[in-house]
């Protein structure tokens, strides 16, 4: 069966920390896709999120480029394995720059928390109990 996979372009005003923050976080850079104003940073087999330098970034729309920091432009959120692995995540992105966003979700059966990367990008991380999810 073929797997769709998903790149998530994202403007950046720092390409270096952007690449410090998210292979600190664990994450790893294709090197292949990686330049000094783009880093690939690869989330799964089938998540990639492209962080592009400002400049860069424009180059692909005519549309003004939304400040992240001051205005929403996108909620990505983020399955997790377990639910002490969300808070581990989101806790790891916040020492390493990141800060809190919005409240903790916690429904039982499914509970999230997000994090702002350092250019303001919301990153929801969420966990659902399987068994839920069957029925």
């Amino acid at each position: 069966m073929y797997q769709q996979m998903i790149f998530v372009n994202l403007p950046v005003s720092d390409v270096d920390r952007s690449k410090k923050f998210f292979t600190e976080l664990g994450y790893t850079l294709n090197e292949q896709f990686t330049t000094d104003d783009c880093a690939c940073v690869v989330i799964s087999d089938t998540i990639v999120a492209m962080l592009l330098a400002k400049e860069r970034y424009q180059e692909f729309t005519d549309k003004p480029v939304a400040d992240a920091t001051t205005t929403s432009e996108v909620l990505i959120c983020l399955n997790s394995p377990a639910r002490e692995k969300v808070d581990e995540l989101v806790d790891r992105a916040i020492s390493l720059g990141g800060t809190a966003s919005g409240k903790t979700q916690d429904m039982g059966f499914m509970y999230g928390r997000a994090f702002d990367d350092p250019d303001g990008h919301t990153w929801e991380v969420m966990w659902m109990d399987p068994a839920a999810v069957q029925g």
